[in-house]
């Protein structure tokens, strides 16, 4: 008989990390849904076969880990944590407010609960662990009208990667990294703007499960936003940081 999988999605309110719980639960996992939305995450429990717990989770939170493992603990164990809990603002006056709120969730709140789920991962050999957790393609280069949320991307990916550097340093075997790097995606944080090559958020659910399934440690959705990556990183600094990007 094959042995069911578990899931903790991270972010499940709202946009990717809600259709990717969905999606999961579809496909015959036991998923375990968190976020600061407490009657979303009741009714998901309520209302889709598969998803069977949840707890209430402020990621920006010191305790955010003890609840994190108290989900855990519903779910008996965890194959696959993922990350999609983040927030984003176009903030060129710089407001203090949004740059700062914008790097705890962003930056202190995913290693907070990241380094959490790693070394739960650590403590359980048996497990065979994955940690997904959605960056984005804003990570490659520095964007004047999202000067913190860009550079939170950045670090997301910049501490992915020095994850799975720190399993060869430590010969973990168990533990398995996925840096996820969508486009413009159409869900609740790019409400109302104008950004070209908007993603549908149902596809890319589809695109990301897939992607996990075939064990990929970095993913870029989907092939057009790969092409543009490509030339983005060809740009010259001098060249881009007198590009009027909005």
């Amino acid at each position: 008989m094959k042995e069911e999988k578990s899931a903790i999605i991270m972010g499940a309110t709202s946009g990717i990390g809600h259709e990717v719980a969905l999606l999961l639960a579809l496909r015959g996992w036991k998923v375990g849904v968190a976020g600061r939305r407490e009657e979303i995450l009741s009714q998901m429990v309520r209302e889709t076969e598969g998803i069977v717990a949840y707890e209430v989770i402020d990621v920006t939170t010191p305790h955010a880990t003890d609840a994190l493992h108290r989900l855990i603990n519903k779910l008996k164990k965890v194959d696959l944590y993922f990350h999609s809990s983040g927030i984003g603002y176009q903030n060129t006056t710089l407001d203090e407010e949004k740059e700062l709120k914008t790097i705890e969730t962003n930056c202190l709140g995913m290693a907070r609960l990241v380094g959490e789920v790693f070394r739960y991962f650590e403590q359980h050999k048996e497990i065979d662990g994955r940690i997904a957790v959605v960056s984005s393609i804003a990570r490659t280069k520095g964007l004047g009208a999202s000067p913190a949320y860009s550079s939170s991307k950045r670090f997301t990916s910049h501490y992915l990667e020095s994850l799975c550097q720190l399993t060869s340093i430590k010969r973990i075997r168990n533990i398995h990294i996925s840096d996820i790097r969508p486009g413009f995606v159409r869900t609740p944080l790019i409400e109302g703007s104008n950004f070209p090559m908007q993603l549908d958020v149902k596809r890319v659910a589809r695109d990301i499960v897939s992607a996990l399934s075939h064990r990929k440690s970095v993913i870029t959705i989907n092939w057009l936003y790969r092409i543009v990556v490509f030339f983005w990183q060809m740009i010259p600094r001098p060249i881009w940081i007198k590009l009027r990007i909005k």
